[in-house]
């Protein structure tokens, strides 16, 4: 009875029974580009004498699943509606404030199509949240935790009707965050640890090359180390963290470590040497993360790769209920001198995001 189609040089379809009611897009991922954000526009074709007196209707779901849908019972799901905008489609209001210029999409769509398609458009709020998926673990089944969001098309004879299955049509799409390029200090961070029983300190000072940092785009992470004490130290260990925020009726979060090395390269560090200066290269990737339940990634959509989440872009005006899932990214570096004693800090955050024509980036620490 209803069918999805995507039309963006090529096209393809989604099929339900016949094409009664078929719903085209011209894409799947809708970018926010801080400034705005790419609205969501196609067109719905009908069939008059199908519809007969009943109604099309579109609406706009964001919500967060905080529990497997195998745990749904007695009416009561672990979701969260997080934004929900609806419109009637057709027959088409008239003079309604839904209503506005075509999009040049749909201009094409329309005149490709006939007079049958009628468009649809909606724009997402400013600090709507980003589509998150928490990785499962391996063997979970059912949809994974985490922000998404639905495009749904349907018949009914009002926008409150439960419509009937074979009247609706359900697709995922993705809200994904672009960060542009703008100047930025370099993150950076410096420890100082004095021992009890030797005299002086160690000083560890580590920084970033930039702040921020496209998916699959290797992080370089300069570490300079004063050793003005009488010990040794043996190697370094660094590490690139993921840590997402789950921000319900309370916070939780989930650590998971993206990234990491360990080197005793130019090691050791003996007593009163100084200057010690080495810079280390670590590429965070999905690829080899996959057995990690609770990773945040970028919304999955079903047979298609993602990445790793990109970082939430906090604003004055941002809520973190109204996010569901608030990512971020820190590097953490340990020296490690001998007999389980070393010293670290991890308040290096670079952030992951998404480039402008692939549609992703990530961020790493301030």
């Amino acid at each position: 009875m209803s069918s999805f189609a995507f039309i963006n040089i090529k096209c393809f379809f989604v099929n339900f029974v016949s094409f009664q009611i078929t719903t085209y897009l011209g894409k799947r991922d809708f970018i926010d580009h801080l400034s705005h954000i790419d609205p969501i526009d196609g067109v719905i074709l009908v069939d008059p004498e199908y519809l007969k007196d009943r109604k099309v209707f579109a609406h706009i779901l964001a919500a967060f699943r905080y529990g497997r849908e195998d745990l749904d019972v007695l009416g009561l799901t672990f979701r969260k509606d997080l934004y929900l905008s609806s419109m009637q489609v057709y027959p088409p209001l008239k003079d309604s404030k839904e209503s506005k210029p075509l999009t040049r999409l749909q201009e094409r769509l329309i005149k490709k199509l006939g007079p049958n398609a009628y468009p649809f458009f909606f724009e997402l709020p400013p600090n709507s949240p980003a589509s998150v998926t928490l990785q499962p673990a391996p063997g979970d089944t059912g949809k994974p935790c985490g922000v998404d969001y639905e495009l749904k098309t349907f018949v009914a004879d009002n926008i409150d009707e439960k419509p009937h299955k074979r009247n609706s049509v359900r697709l995922a799409i993705r809200k994904l965050t672009y960060a542009p390029e703008e100047p930025a200090p370099q993150p950076n961070a410096e420890a100082v640890k004095d021992f009890i029983m030797s005299p002086g300190s160690i000083r560890l000072e580590a920084s970033l090359d930039k702040e921020k940092y496209y998916h699959g785009e290797s992080i370089a992470i300069n570490v300079l180390v004063d050793n003005n004490t009488n010990k040794t130290v043996k190697k370094i260990k660094i590490s690139v963290r993921q840590f997402a925020d789950i921000c319900l009726f309370s916070t939780a979060q989930y650590k998971c470590t993206v990234a990491e090395l360990e080197s005793e390269e130019g090691f050791p560090i003996q007593p009163s040497q100084t200057g010690f200066c080495k810079v280390y290269h670590l590429t965070p990737l999905l690829l080899n993360n996959r057995d990690k339940r609770g990773l945040a990634l970028d919304g999955k959509l079903k047979h298609e790769d993602t990445n790793l989440a990109s970082s939430t872009i906090m604003t004055e005006k941002s809520q973190k209920e109204s996010l569901g899932i608030v990512v971020s990214y820190r590097v953490k570096v340990k020296l490690i001198m001998g007999f389980g004693s070393g010293m670290w800090f991890q308040k290096l955050i670079p952030r992951r995001r998404h480039e402008n024509d692939r549609s992703t980036k990530q961020r790493i620490g301030r």
